[in-house]
């Protein structure tokens, strides 16, 4: 049998509190669009009901939903990537389980695609998080699109849609640690953008912390660009040649003024400040023989539990 027009897939982890209200917005957000579809959820090692709700919903419609349960909590881009793997449909879309973003709008990014487009990102309209969220997801979108290249307006927003081609390309790859988004939007010929509802979460709280926060941009920024080293080397440089002119500065003033102790506090703040982006250099150096150790290892990326599907479905 033809495989189906469209894959969902929403990756869960502890969600018991919204999955009813997700199922009950999803799939006749779905059949309104009548295209053949299938609905991948991946439970992602929750702690609470989920993966009980997940089986009581594909029980309830085997015809068009499929569950991936990993064994261990995994990270929400690998849980994506396992449902990348099982996905069959043509246009293939991502979408939070917190209804941050209305599943009504999955039929925006269809009909972009069907233009012609092979990625279809989305810009949230009048976002519901905090001003210190939203002042943060701007400067790191600058920030990355400085470093990367990869221009993505609003790189938080999970409401995305990919062409089979894209996802197969993604799944070619076997880095340990990925910015999905990212290495989508370096693999299309022809992406684009289109704006979308943003609501506030149904229920539970937000599963990234600042700390995520900081380590997923770590991660995209250190996965795809060197500029982060470049940019240390140059600063390198530069300090290292101000310091020779400072040491010569302060030999000719001892030999014209002689010696002084008013300096000594000077001498200290620079010597703490080289001190201080050397500490950072070996940070960053870190991440990248960190990354270099995760690969070399060749460990599963996620293990898998179990997948319940109807195998007589389309």
């Amino acid at each position: 049998m033809s495989p189906p027009e469209l894959s969902v897939i929403v990756p869960v982890y502890n969600e018991q509190a919204g999955l009813p209200a997700l199922f009950a917005r999803l799939y006749p957000a779905l059949d309104a669009l009548g295209d053949s579809y299938e609905v991948i959820f991946v439970d992602d090692g929750s702690k609470d009901r989920s993966a009980a709700i997940l089986r009581e919903q594909w029980a309830a419609r085997p015809d068009v939903t499929r569950v991936v349960l990993l064994a261990a909590n995994a990270g929400q881009h690998m849980a994506i990537m396992a449902a990348f793997e099982h996905s069959r449909g043509d246009i293939v879309v991502t979408l939070d389980a917190d209804l941050q973003n209305p599943p009504e709008e999955i039929g925006k990014l269809v009909a972009k695609m069907r233009e012609g487009y092979d990625c279809v990102g989305s810009i949230r309209q009048d976002r519901r998080d905090t001003a210190f969220r939203r002042w943060a997801s701007k400067a790191m979108n600058g920030l990355r699109e400085r470093i990367t290249h990869i221009k993505m307006t609003d790189q938080g927003c999970m409401l995305r849609a990919y062409s089979r081609n894209i996802v197969v390309a993604i799944n070619s790859c076997k880095e340990v640690s990925t910015f999905i988004p990212a290495l989508a939007y370096s693999f299309a010929q022809n992406p684009t953008e289109v704006e979308v509802a943003h609501e506030e979460r149904h229920a539970g709280e937000s599963k990234y912390s600042l700390y995520s926060l900081i380590r997923l941009n770590f991660d995209l920024m250190t996965g795809f660009s060197l500029v982060p080293l470049q940019w240390f080397s140059m600063a390198g440089i530069v300090i290292s040649m101000l310091s020779v002119l400072f040491v010569i500065y302060l030999a000719v003033r001892r030999v014209i003024v002689g010696p002084e102790a008013e300096g000594l506090f000077t001498l200290f703040g620079i010597a703490f400040f080289l001190i201080g982006l050397t500490l950072f250099g070996l940070g960053l150096v870190g991440e990248y023989i960190g990354r270099i150790y995760q690969q070399v290892r060749h460990r599963p990326r996620y293990t898998i539990g179990a997948v319940l599907e109807n195998k007589d479905a389309p």
